[in-house]
């Protein structure tokens, strides 16, 4: 049972969205905030970060993070949800938990709150 119901969001075409190249200027991202997740894809697809805060911002930010780059040669991908601020430590905490992300190893010391993976 999950605590939180959240939407995952994709691009036009319910596709994932391509993590260097979605556009962060789209109004679609104007004030938004909540937890995001970007992977990579490849032979054996990965968690690469999972984070929270303001997307358009925590996104730009990521783009230049050679910790995050490192992994484009496999494709790396993007969803987001909309989260209210008091909850976001423990869905961040829950997220981590579940799906062990390569970078960015330090989390939210919070109760985790179950939510849906977007895959």
């Amino acid at each position: 049972m999950y605590l939180q119901p959240l939407t995952w969001n994709k691009c036009q075409g319910d596709v994932w969205c391509p993590f260097l190249t979605v556009d962060l200027s789209h109004r679609h991202f104007l004030n938004r905030e909540g937890v995001y997740i970007i992977w990579h894809g490849g032979q054996a697809p990965w968690t690469v970060y999972i984070g929270q805060g303001n997307i358009t911002q925590r996104l730009s930010e990521h783009r230049r993070d050679a910790d995050i780059i490192k992994y484009s040669p496999s494709g790396l991908f993007v969803t987001w949800a909309d989260v209210d601020s008091p909850l976001r430590d423990g869905i961040e905490r829950y997220l981590a938990n579940q799906l062990q992300p390569k970078e960015g190893l330090i989390h939210p010391e919070a109760t985790p709150i179950p939510v849906p993976l977007p895959w």
